[in-house]
């Protein structure tokens, strides 16, 4: 087992004690095991911004999985709104950040990715070896026969189904969601299943409200247990799904680092901080592991 190092404060890269913590981080990751997290704070960059404010406090409210399978008007109301809100997401490209972090990969600096992202931004950039924790907005499931489809595919239908469904929005949420006010969302057709018919499709991803599914959280957790660092990415990890993590991490004394901008629930298990953007941080990083 790693011994993880005392805490050191982080400072934003503008900061002069900046680069001696970068410093810090390339020494502690460099010829270890590193497993890496990462939240919807490294996404921001490319557009997409992230559930919460630097205070923390939870921007928008989406759509709850028990008020998702309740209702078809529920469901009516997702598929409307979600798919206005595709078209915009879906137009999100990789940034330095995703970029940066496959590159690492590759130099072999950085082993796994746990992502809380349902974006499939990593994969774009070309990192490898992926845990998409939440699911992909990439993917659709029907909860009644278990089929599963290409969001593409699936938008591609309810073009042709709403043919005179016209609503624009220069609002993107991380999950693809937006708002519309009910006159909007009335008359537009919901999809269904081309298995079985049913209209509980479902984006493949885990709602608030949902459970991660257990076998993909015990896949983690190996990861984790196989880690010699624990390196967190652009989460403020206030949902204990990634949390867990570093909770079980700092348990094993293997040391925890975490890049964002403000304040995190793992903050008192840290070895290593840095409050910076994720982007120029994560290219200096390879710039000095690759040094």
């Amino acid at each position: 087992m790693t011994q993880a190092h005392p805490p050191q404060p982080g400072y934003a890269l503008d900061g002069t004690t900046s680069p001696a913590v970068l410093g810090a981080v390339a020494d502690l990751i460099e010829r270890r095991r590193v497993l890496t997290l990462t939240g919807a704070g490294i996404s921001t960059e490319s557009g997409i911004p992230d559930y919460r404010g630097p205070d923390g406090k939870r921007r928008v409210t989406p759509m709850q999985y028990a008020e998702f399978v309740r209702s078809s008007q529920a469901r009516q109301r997702y598929w409307a709104r979600s798919y206005v809100g595709w078209q915009r997401f879906n137009l999100a490209r990789p940034n330095t950040g995703h970029e940066a972090v496959a590159a690492l990969q590759r130099a072999g600096a950085l082993g796994p990715v746990i992502t809380q992202n349902v974006d499939g931004l990593h994969q774009s950039a070309g990192a490898s070896d992926v845990t998409e924790l939440h699911g992909a907005l990439a993917r659709v499931v029907c909860l009644t026969c278990g089929d599963r489809s290409s969001r593409w595919d699936l938008d591609e239908r309810m073009r042709l189904t709403n043919p005179t469904f016209e609503v624009t929005s220069n609002e993107i949420r991380p999950d693809g969601d937006i708002a519309l006010n009910e006159l909007d969302v009335a008359d537009f057709v919901v999809p269904r299943c081309l298995v079985c018919g049913q209209d509980t499709l479902k984006p493949d991803v885990v709602f608030f409200g949902e459970s991660v599914p257990k076998p993909l959280v015990e896949h983690c957790f190996r990861l984790t247990e196989e880690a010699e660092v624990l390196l967190v990415l652009g989460s403020s990890l206030k949902v204990m799904s990634g949390y867990r993590f570093v909770r079980r991490a700092a348990a094993r004394g293997i040391p925890v680092v975490i890049i964002t901008r403000g304040a995190t629930r793992g903050d008192g298990e840290a070895t290593l901080q840095l409050d910076a953007p994720l982007g120029p941080t994560l290219t200096e990083l390879v710039r000095l592991l690759a040094a």
